[in-house]
């Protein structure tokens, strides 16, 4: 059984934007009309955007399972496997020029709950980026 799903093929950035969420609690997403459920801020840095996505794809490259799928100067795709089952989470970063902040968008390909895990793993990555 294939738990890791399929890549899902709305992902990337247009118009600027990320995918919204579906209608699954299994997405948090920083962009869009969203909902308390699906809304989260988006990463903030301070001076040099180059350094941020640097120090963004640093972290990402660090945590377990990770997969580093797509990689640009303000876009950065990585599938995230779980530990147990693999299931795989489809994680996006968008460097916003206009608004200076990364946009975020964390989703898991199967299922409905994803017990907080992909809010968890934003705020750990934000806090990453806030110390270092």
């Amino acid at each position: 059984m294939n738990l890791a799903g399929d890549r899902p093929t709305n992902l990337g950035v247009k118009a600027g934007k990320l995918a919204p969420c579906p209608s699954s609690p299994n997405c948090v997403v920083s962009q869009g009309d969203t909902d308390a459920e699906h809304a989260i801020a988006p990463l903030t840095y301070s001076g040099d955007p180059a350094q941020a996505m640097a120090q963004l794809t640093a972290i990402v490259q660090a945590m377990p399972r990770t997969t580093i799928v797509d990689s640009s100067d303000n876009y950065l795709y990585a599938e995230f496997a779980s530990k147990l089952m693999g299931f795989v989470d489809d994680v996006e970063f968008y460097l916003d020029p206009t608004e200076s902040v990364i946009q975020v968008r964390s989703a898991s390909r199967l299922g409905q709950s994803d017990l907080g895990v992909n809010r968890q793993r934003v705020e750990a990555i934000r806090q990453a980026m806030q110390s270092s």
